[in-house]
C-alpha cells in the first residue's frame, strides 16, 4: 500500500551501516541523514555527501560533484593530494634546515637562494634541481598513479577505499572497520591541513622574501639558538 511503500522509500534513504556524518561522530544504523550541511548550515546537504566518506562535513557549496562516481573521483584526487602536501610541508623546511650542508659536504652548489628559500614557483630556482631528479619523481609519481587506478579498476566498488594502494608495511592499518574509519579520518584531516601549510609556505616566502625557518625560527630550531638567529 502507499504507506508501506512511503516506509520503504524513507528506510533506502536512510543510511544502512554506521557512518561519521561530521568527520567526527558516528551515526547509528538507520538514522536519517541531515537535511542541511553540516560545513554551511544555511545550505542543503549535497545529495551525493552521504557521510560514506571519512571526513564528509557535507562541503560542496559549487556543486561540483554531480555522482556518486564522480564525488570517489574528486576524493581520489583529494588523498593523492594531500599525501604530497604531507611530504612537502616535511620536505620544505628540512631542506632549508640540511641543503647548504648537504651540498657543502659533496662540493656541491646549494639550491637555496641568498634569502635561504627553497625553489619554488613564486621563488623561482626550479632551473636549479637536476633534470635526472625530476625525471625520477615523475617516474615514480606515474607508476604509483597507475598502479593505484589499475586497483581501483580490479576491486569491488562497493568495498573499494579511495586512495587503498594496499601499502602498510609496518602493518598500522587497523584490522577493525571502526579503527579504519578513524585512520582515514586522521590521513585526510592531516592531509588537507598540509595542503593549507604547503600554499602558505609559498606565498610567506614570496611576500616576506624570508625563508620559512628563518621567519619562525621557534618551530626549525632549538630554543638555546633561536635569540641568535
Amino acid at each position: 500500500n502507499a504507506f508501506s511503500a512511503s516506509q520503504s522509500n524513507t528506510r533506502t534513504f536512510q543510511l544502512t551501516a554506521a557512518t561519521i556524518d561530521d568527520g567526527d561522530t558516528w551515526q547509528g544504523e538507520g538514522e536519517k541523514l541531515p537535511v542541511y550541511s553540516k560545513s554551511i548550515p544555511f545550505l542543503r546537504r549535497p545529495k551525493h555527501l552521504d557521510g560514506s566518506l571519512a571526513g564528509d562535513v557535507s562541503f560542496d557549496p559549487l556543486g561540483f560533484a554531480t555522482s556518486k562516481e564522480q564525488l570517489i573521483e574528486y576524493r581520489e584526487a583529494e588523498i593523492k593530494h594531500s599525501r604530497l602536501a604531507m611530504l612537502a610541508a616535511v620536505g620544505w623546511p628540512i631542506s632549508e634546515l640540511l641543503d647548504p650542508s648537504i651540498a657543502s659536504k659533496f662540493d656541491l652548489e646549494p639550491i637555496l637562494d641568498v634569502n635561504n628559500r627553497v625553489p619554488s614557483l613564486f621563488n623561482g630556482g626550479l632551473e636549479k634541481v637536476s633534470p635526472v631528479w625530476w625525471g625520477f619523481c615523475f617516474g615514480l609519481a606515474a607508476s604509483i598513479d597507475l598502479y593505484g587506478v589499475q586497483r581501483a579498476r580490479t576491486l569491488d566498488p562497493n568495498t573499494y577505499s579511495p586512495g587503498d594502494l594496499n601499502f602498510d608495511p609496518m602493518g598500522l592499518y587497523p584490522k577493525d572497520k571502526k579503527g579504519r574509519r578513524q585512520m582515514q579520518l586522521a590521513e585526510i584531516k592531516h592531509g588537507r591541513l598540509a595542503m593549507l601549510a604547503v600554499t602558505a609556505f609559498a606565498v610567506q616566502e614570496y611576500v616576506s622574501s624570508i625563508g620559512i625557518i628563518d621567519e619562525t625560527p621557534i618551530f626549525f630550531r632549538p630554543f638555546s639558538t633561536v635569540e641568535s638567529v
